[in-house]
């Protein structure tokens, strides 16, 4: 592990993004609760909160951090098909929390995928990303789209 004892306890951000593209039959099943499995957007908001609870557990050489907070955002974009999966993860702290937000979207993602795969099989997992963070020594970092999204006046989804 990297040695972060010197560094200084700051505020930390980082948000990230992903999205489980499927057919629009699938999505209608999430959108109306009729998949097997149950709630799909409830279990996979839990999910993603898990994992970016347990990053340290899954991610090797990864710092356990206190989160102060973890928020997953799960959407249906019909034009799309797809649901977009957005994690927030923030803690004070010597080290970022980068890891923990793509670990929640990835982890959302997949159960996602589990629950519904008795509908459709070929769902495509992708563009997990980051998308900002802050904190630190190297202070903020937003991706250059996500710039010219707050630019336009919009965030970028």
């Amino acid at each position: 592990m990297v040695d972060v004892g010197a560094k200084d306890v700051t505020e930390r951000l980082a948000v990230a993004r992903g999205a489980v593209r499927m057919m629009p039959a699938t999505l209608a099943a999430i959108r109306d609760g009729d998949v097997p499995k149950g709630d799909v957007l409830g279990t996979a908001r839990v999910a993603g909160i898990m994992a970016a609870k347990r990053t340290p557990d899954i991610i090797p050489l990864c710092h356990p951090l206190l989160l102060s907070q973890v928020a997953v955002d799960l959407q249906l974009d019909d034009a799309a098909s797809q649901v977009v999966i957005t994690a927030t993860v923030r803690c004070r702290g010597k080290t970022g929390v980068e890891m923990e937000a793509l670990t929640a979207v990835a982890a959302a993602a997949l159960t996602v995928y589990d629950m519904a795969k008795a509908l459709e099989k070929g769902m495509v997992i992708g563009e997990i990303r980051l998308l900002e963070k802050r904190g630190g020594k190297s202070g903020e970092w937003v991706t250059g789209w996500q710039r010219e999204a707050r630019v336009e006046g919009n965030d970028g989804k």
